[in-house]
């Protein structure tokens, strides 16, 4: 169980529920994280700046790409609902995530979203000199930052012990 409890948008304030129904317009649903994030509508939208960050990274990445390096930084922290999430988009898209030949800039990005979880002090020299021959600094800067709020997103889940959303149950690593 969550040690935050999500909102009652009932009872929440004018400010949470415009929050909350802002977001339901814009993506369409409502998630667990999303729920107890809404506690603070500030902290929600920092931390729904994932999606403009992820869209800054387009067409650059493709949708797979993004999904790797986020599922990577995701295991590398140990977050089960980020996991299970990327897990179900790579599924939903006909991916077996156990099974992904990943091509040289998706393992690039791989390697990247694990140093970066792992210790962002200690990414090697060969994978920043690898990315800087793929991408120009903009590019640079919107991946670490998207890395960053997935590294924030992984935290969150985990520190507050999010509940796992129900539609992605199905999707978990066994």
């Amino acid at each position: 169980m969550a040690m935050i409890p999500p909102i009652d948008h009932s009872t929440a304030s004018q400010e949470i529920r415009a929050e909350h129904d802002r977001e339901l317009s814009l993506r369409g649903r409502m998630t667990n994280m999303k729920r107890i994030l809404l506690h603070s509508p500030a902290a929600h939208r920092i931390y729904a700046e994932w999606f403009t960050l992820r869209d800054l990274l387009k067409p650059a990445l493709d949708d797979r790409a993004i999904w790797l390096l986020s599922h990577a930084i995701s295991e590398t922290c140990r977050a089960e609902i980020p996991v299970t999430f990327f897990r179900r988009a790579l599924i939903d898209s006909g991916f077996d995530p156990e099974a992904i030949e990943p091509t040289a800039d998706e393992a690039l990005l791989i390697k990247f979203g694990k140093a970066v979880a792992a210790d962002a002090n200690a990414v090697p020299e060969e994978v920043w000199a690898a990315l800087k021959a793929r991408y120009d600094d903009t590019l640079l800067v919107n991946l670490v930052a998207f890395a960053g709020i997935m590294v924030a997103t992984c935290l969150f889940t985990n520190a507050v012990r999010v509940d796992l959303d129900p539609e992605l149950e199905g999707y978990r690593k066994r």
